[in-house]
């Protein structure tokens, strides 16, 4: 594939999904959505979320693995427990990083 041909792609690609979002997000100021509709799309951003990070904590070797030596499983875990006990996203990403580095520090390899 040419230089050229990838930079058109690039473009191409980078331009319709320009657009994909764009629509959706113009047209939602313009059009009245259901009530349960504008409900049930609060919680995507959520759902887009624990769809990156759960494949990272329960497959971080890229096979299942939930045992006890699963550090990023065990921070991720605590990590979760302060999220719902503090509903607070900056200390929840602080305390499961510092969780995993202990774990790293006292058993890890």
């Amino acid at each position: 594939m040419s230089t050229t041909s990838t930079w058109l792609l690039f473009f191409a690609i980078g331009l319709g999904t320009f657009l994909l979002r764009f629509v959706f997000i113009y047209l939602f100021g313009k059009i009245e959505m259901p009530d349960w509709l504008r409900r049930a799309l609060r919680f995507v951003p959520a759902a887009a979320l624990a769809a990156l990070v759960f494949p990272a904590l329960t497959h971080p070797a890229g096979q299942l693995d939930l045992s006890l030596q699963n550090f990023r499983l065990l921070a991720g875990l605590g990590g979760a427990i302060i999220a719902w006990r503090t509903r607070n996203v900056l200390l929840t990403i602080l305390i499961g990083m510092i969780l995993l580095w202990i774990l790293e520090m006292l058993f890890g390899i």
